[in-house]
């Protein structure tokens, strides 16, 4: 097929981006200052950091959400130049947030993605605000993307785009990575649009995910429910590929666990004010003789509660000493509108404040507990205060708290208790692993960090760190995007 045929084809302009990354929000915020003009805000991740340079040498162009909900209709997507790079809004009204993202993205999917910790709510009127979001995000895409570009679609949010992409633009190479856990097959097929959504997904040359089990598990949905031929080979961490073959197209599957910028982490905080930062936390706290640390977005998947509950039988068990002990967890406000959330909110507050009812003295709480965002060196500095990282999601796809404490500790001091749920367990073997279902392993996980010999810490935390250094959030980008340039599609010219 001739690049620009296809559905659509008689209204296609070409951009001139070699280069595209779409995802569901642009790498600035908008913001509206009290004066009524705009402004942009630079929100720097780890995708950001890793994606960057390839903006910049490519020509490239990112398409995402501004942040910011226009109500006006007019929908602009003019481009906006922000240091150089070309962002392409899609503007959202307050019904498309309401119903694509904070329904159907993140109370249909969300939780049928993390094993239905919490139940997943099936709107028709949802899934029809999807399928339209997603279109103009494919839309966007294809006015950005010049001839025989490059597009890397992330995540969740728009899983449809790569195929109305594939059908606008055949001549793309499309790429696509899931940052969260892909579901068992059995509760995947729960879904009442399972077929749409994986159909979705194979209009790209590669889809990606965080570990061998979410590829295999997409092999399998893919024979099942598109009647799809599959070579599913031996999918391992960083190295094969299983393959979907669907008409004239081969699509490859892959796992790409994804990092941190890990060499940035580690060379801030080894900053002496930092440093000096982490000392004054300890002093702050009352010098107790060790710290556990959480830091979470407010999210009934991340385990919060699990730990609380772990750390309050522990206090009473006597296991751990309430006068030289205490709980610091960092607690990322979260889509607070979403009904589950503030539950989560109420029950993680009212946990909180039974065990210092119980626990703590007049003016020595034993949880410290900051629901409010850290700004990002205080972070740092709070990862090198403390003794013991607790990161006991009941599912994550890859949690990057766990590998950013890990790049904090040049001391090789600390220790990292981590859910065996988390995409990171696979890689992080020296951690304390703990099955967060089970409230004993997970009070013997803590102990053990916790009354650790200096020698063994040093010896866990140098093999964390050899792990976490050497595989960062740069070569998870050029190994998907090397992937991706072998696959390119057979009818682009």
């Amino acid at each position: 097929m001739a690049p620009g045929g296809g559905q659509g084809s008689e209204t296609t302009n070409f951009g001139h981006s070699d280069f595209v990354v779409v995802a569901n929000r642009l790498p600035v915020d908008q913001e509206r200052l009290p004066d009524g003009t705009t402004t942009w805000r630079r929100s720097p991740g780890g995708l950001v950091t890793a994606l960057e340079p390839l903006l910049r040498r490519q020509r490239g162009a990112w398409v995402g959400w501004p942040g910011v909900v226009d109500d006006e209709g007019v929908h602009s997507e003019e481009p906006i130049l922000q240091d150089e790079l070309e962002l392409r809004p899609v503007r959202l009204s307050a019904d498309d947030v309401a119903q694509y993202y904070e329904g159907f993205s993140n109370a249909t999917l969300w939780p049928l993605y993390h094993d239905v910790i919490v139940k997943p709510i099936y709107h028709r009127d949802w899934w029809e605000r999807y399928v339209d979001v997603n279109r103009r995000f494919a839309e966007a895409t294809s006015r950005a993307a010049a001839r025989g570009a490059t597009v890397w679609v992330q995540d969740y949010q728009l899983q449809l785009v790569p195929k109305m992409l594939r059908d606008l633009r055949p001549d793309l190479t499309i790429g696509f990575f899931l940052h969260i856990p892909f579901p068992p097959i059995e509760l995947y097929m729960q879904m009442p649009w399972r077929t749409e959504i994986i159909q979705g997904l194979l209009g790209a040359d590669l889809v990606g995910f965080h570990l061998p089990g979410g590829a295999q598990n997409f092999l399998i949905l893919s024979r099942r429910l598109v009647g799809a031929d599959t070579s599913r080979g031996s999918i391992g961490v960083r190295s094969r590929f299983g393959e979907v073959l669907l008409g004239s197209r081969t699509i490859r599957v892959g796992a790409f666990p994804i990092s941190i910028d890990s060499g940035a982490l580690d060379h801030a905080a080894r900053d002496r004010k930092v440093r000096r930062r982490a000392q004054e936390i300890r002093a702050e706290l009352g010098d107790p003789r060790k710290i556990l640390l959480g830091v979470d977005r407010l999210d009934y998947t991340k385990g919060i509660d699990v730990r609380l509950k772990a750390f309050s039988e522990l206090l009473a068990e006597g296991r751990v000493k309430r006068d030289d002990t205490v709980l610091i967890q960092l607690a990322t406000p979260s889509r607070e509108r979403v009904d589950s959330y503030r539950i989560l909110r109420n029950d993680i507050e009212r946990q909180v404040g039974h065990i210092n009812g119980e626990y703590g003295e007049v003016g020595r709480p034993v949880v410290h507990y900051l629901h409010r965002p850290v700004p990002r060196e205080e972070l740092i500095a709070f990862f090198v205060a403390s003794d013991v990282m607790l990161v006991t999601p009941l599912r994550d796809g890859m949690n990057l708290v766990a590998k950013e404490y890990v790049a904090c500790r040049s001391d090789l001091g600390g220790a990292l208790v981590l859910s065996e749920f988390t995409g990171a367990a696979a890689e992080l073997r020296q951690a304390y692993l703990v099955n967060p279902h089970d409230l004993e392993d997970v009070k013997d996980g803590i102990e053990e960090a916790l009354n650790q010999s200096a020698d063994a810490g040093r010896r866990r935390m140098r093999a964390l760190r050899r792990q976490v250094l050497a595989h960062d959030v740069d070569l998870w980008a050029r190994s998907f995007l090397e992937a991706l340039a072998e696959s390119h599609p057979a009818d682009a010219e």
